[in-house]
Order: C-alpha cells, then structure tokens, then sequence
C-alpha cells in the first residue's frame, strides 16, 4: 500500500520541492513520472521560489532542532552504566559515526545531475529500486518520528511538572499523567497548522532553548559540586541487569544524534546552481550546528555524572534543586524546546496520514480531515506517553530500533550501493565499520530498551 500511494521515481526533478507541502494530500497523489529537465532548472511556481531562498544558517538552526532534544538530559545517566571510559568512548566515537553519514547524506542529495533527492526514502528508492527501496527507509523514518513525538510528549510533561511545582510550591500537585495531557493539548491546537514553514519560529526558538537549557544543566552541575558521598562506580545490580542497562545507554547515546532523518528536506529548502550546488552551505550549517552540538551533549554528559555519579536520575534536570529560578527556566525552555520539535517531527506523518487517506480511501482533502487525522495521531502519541512515560527506557529502545539505523548506517548502505568505492579501499573500510558499529548498537539497545520497559512497567502505578 504504502508503494501505491507514494510514486516515486528515480527521474523526477525536485529541485524545487519545498520541505513540506502545503496541500500533501493534493500535490503527492497527483505526482507522476516526468522526464528530467534541465539541470538546476527554475520552478514557475512563486511558491516554490520562495521556499527555495534559504541560506547556510537555516541549516544550522534546523539541524540543532532535530538533533539537540531531550535526548541530551539523559546522556550523564547513559554514563552512569558505562562508565567514564566506555561511556565518554561511545560519545566520541558516535559524534564521528554521525558527522561523516551526514556528510554523505549531503553529497547525495545531488548525486543525480538535474535531480535533488529531497525526501530519504527517495534516495533509498534510487539505492535500492523504487519497491525494496520504499519498504527499507520509510518505516524507520516513520518509527524515529513516532518515537521521537512519543518521546517529546512525556519529556514536555515531566518538565513542565517540574516548573510548576518550582514555581508554585504551595500549589496543589497533580498528577505526572495531567501535566503530559496538558502538554499534549497544546499540540492538539499547533497540529492544525498547514505545514512546517508555519511553525518556523518555534523552530528557531527550540533550537535557542535546547543551547539554552543544555548549558544551564551543566553550569548549575558545576557550581554546586559532586554530591556527598559520590560514587563513579558501577550501578550495584545483577549482572543481567547491568547488562541490559548498559545496552539500554548505547540507545540514550544514539537517540541523541536523531538528525538524520530530516537532513535532506532540510537542504531541500536550499538554492542550487551548477556554481555553488546546495551542499556548500548545507554542509556550512551542518559543521556549525554538530559544534553546537558537541557544545550541548559533552559538557552536559561528563559534568552531569560528575555531579552526581552512580545515582544521577534519566533526566539531568529533575535532579537540579538549586537556584530555584535558574532550574524552572530550564525546565521552561524544555517545554518549548519540545513543543517545536514534536512539530518537526509530526509534520512529514501529517503529510503521510493525509495522503493515503485522500489516495487509498477517497476522503476529500480539507480542514476536516486535518482536523480529524492529526488529531488522531496526536492522541495516539499522548495515549502512548501516559501510559509508559519511562523518559530513559523509550529513549534506549527507539534509539536502537529506529535512530541507530537511520543515523549510523543506512547511509553508508546506501553509499556504498550508490558510489560503490572499490573493495578494501579507505572509503569501504570505513562505511562497513559504520555498518557493523550501527548493527551492534541496534540490536543492543533494542534488547535493552524494550526489557527495561517490560521490568518498569512492571512495578510502575499507571496513570499516577
């Protein structure tokens, strides 16, 4: 189904698409085959014009949004169960991993003289035929953003929980399952609107937040000190337990670096002429947005588990008492963070749920069916969050499960399918390591993940 309702061929034009379509459902299914035209060839439409203005720093910022989340408040607990050696390893070596299947994501953007593939499953299509191609990238890209806005609803929950009761002491408390309802009210109402370029400044703002955020975690870490008595041992558990934890952090590790699945839309936003292509500036924002990056996740990460060793809780910030002030406004600007990348997110399944249904079952397009679908999957979202709000477990299983593949090693697959560099030479060697790196992870942290939800749930009160 999913292949009659997306036609894509390895000859379409898409040099100007735009991130987003305004009218998904109208534009996709009317889509077919045509012959290239002209390299660089310029798009009649003032709409997609428009879309096709933006510059290096619109890379930048809306890299930092998809890949700097709440994934970052979670990386000193990922130490906590690997140690500073392994775990401080594992960051380095994934922040390397990433970086360089970005930049091949970018260099085959354009690998096609005259076509740009601005979608991933596009590119997957032309690696691996237009069926195999299909079925391979986009259920991984659907499972990294379901997850992601699954993620993003218990962790804007949680953190709003936390200002409020920071804000408010002698408020009435209410429950954990209310504040992820209230937070996901709100992205009943940002839902409706048409398309990404809508939210545009929530994205510009989440990505000033998750700097923002990131680096008053750390700070207030460093201030305060280590904690009384802190231990930088190993968690005491049982063996099995520590090591599904510890297959369980690789995935907290992974789901941190989750830009990947949005990077060819993005430089899909981008001028290109024979000149200066698109990845020039693509890749400019990039370089600048994985060193804000590296800003974000390392200091955050090993002064976080410097603070407060073997005992430092799933989310850096819930653990943060003192100043008052300084840690309800990080928790703020986790809340707003969040809200912009749920859209991130939600908007590419938007589109999908809104073409099949106009596609495969006739219903006309409109704003009751955007109504009705997004609301739909909205809800979904937050039924999922409420009942398993386990911040760090979901992040280890969809970390591993979708993110790892997405990010480490698909597009070296796909590289290595599209280029394929001469056997044993520096480039084959490099992407295999990629791949046999990313598979370990995968399975690891999916193992991990998906037990420690099984062993929490099983001890949790649902919907307290």
């Amino acid at each position: 189904m999913i292949h009659d309702c997306i036609q894509v061929t390895n000859h379409y034009n898409y040099t100007n698409t735009p991130l987003f379509h305004t009218s998904p459902s109208v534009e996709m299914v009317s889509a077919s085959p045509t012959a290239p035209k002209d390299d660089y060839a310029e798009e009649p439409s003032s709409k997609g014009a428009a879309i096709k203005h933006s510059k290096w720093w619109y890379s930048a910022f809306h890299n930092v949004t998809a890949m700097v989340g709440a994934g970052v408040l979670s990386l000193p607990y990922a130490m906590a169960y690997l140690g500073w050696g392994p775990g401080t390893f594992v960051m380095v070596l994934s922040w390397c991993i990433t970086l360089y299947t970005l930049w091949q994501m970018v260099e085959l953007h354009e690998s096609v003289p005259g076509t740009r593939f601005d979608r991933y499953h596009e590119l997957g299509q032309y690696a691996f035929g237009p069926k195999l191609g299909l079925w391979i990238v986009l259920p991984q890209q659907l499972i990294v953003q379901i997850g992601c806005d699954i993620v993003y609803i218990v962790t804007g929950g949680k953190c709003l929980k936390k200002f409020f009761e920071i804000a408010c002491s002698n408020c009435t408390r209410l429950r954990q399952s209310y504040w992820i309802c209230i937070f996901g009210s709100i992205q009943f109402f940002l839902s409706q609107l048409p398309n990404l370029k809508s939210v545009a400044f929530v994205s510009l703002a989440a990505a000033i937040m998750s700097l923002s955020y990131s680096t008053i975690s750390w700070v207030a870490c460093l201030s305060r000190g280590p904690v009384p008595n802190v231990s930088y041992a190993y968690k005491k558990t049982s063996p099995a337990d520590s090591m599904f934890r510890a297959f369980n952090a690789l995935g907290e590790i992974s789901f941190a670096y989750a830009g990947h699945g949005v990077v060819l839309e993005i430089q899909a936003t981008i001028p290109s002429t024979p000149e200066k292509p698109s990845k020039i500036p693509m890749w400019k924002g990039a370089v600048v947005a994985y060193f804000i990056t590296a800003v974000c996740y390392f200091p955050t990460a090993l002064v976080g588990y410097w603070t407060f060793g073997q005992d430092v809780e799933d989310n850096l910030l819930l653990a943060l008492r003192r100043p008052d002030w300084l840690i309800a406004a990080a928790n703020l600007m986790v809340v707003i963070h969040v809200i912009g990348s749920y859209q991130v997110y939600a908007m590419p399944v938007f589109d999908m749920i809104e073409m099949v249904l106009v596609k495969k079952f006739k219903l006309p397009p409109g704003i009751t069916l955007r109504l009705i679908a997004r609301s739909a999957y909205v809800a979904f979202t937050l039924f999922i969050g409420v009942t398993f709000p386990f911040f760090g477990d979901l992040l280890g299983f969809f970390g591993g499960f979708a993110f790892a593949p997405n990010s480490y090693f698909l597009p070296c697959i796909i590289w290595l399918a599209i280029k394929k560099p001469r056997r044993f030479s520096l480039s084959w060697i490099v992407n295999w390591a990629c791949i046999f790196m990313g598979l370990f992870i995968m399975f690891a942290s999916t193992i991990g993940g998906f037990r420690n939800i099984v062993m929490d749930a099983s001890t949790y009160q649902f919907y307290s």
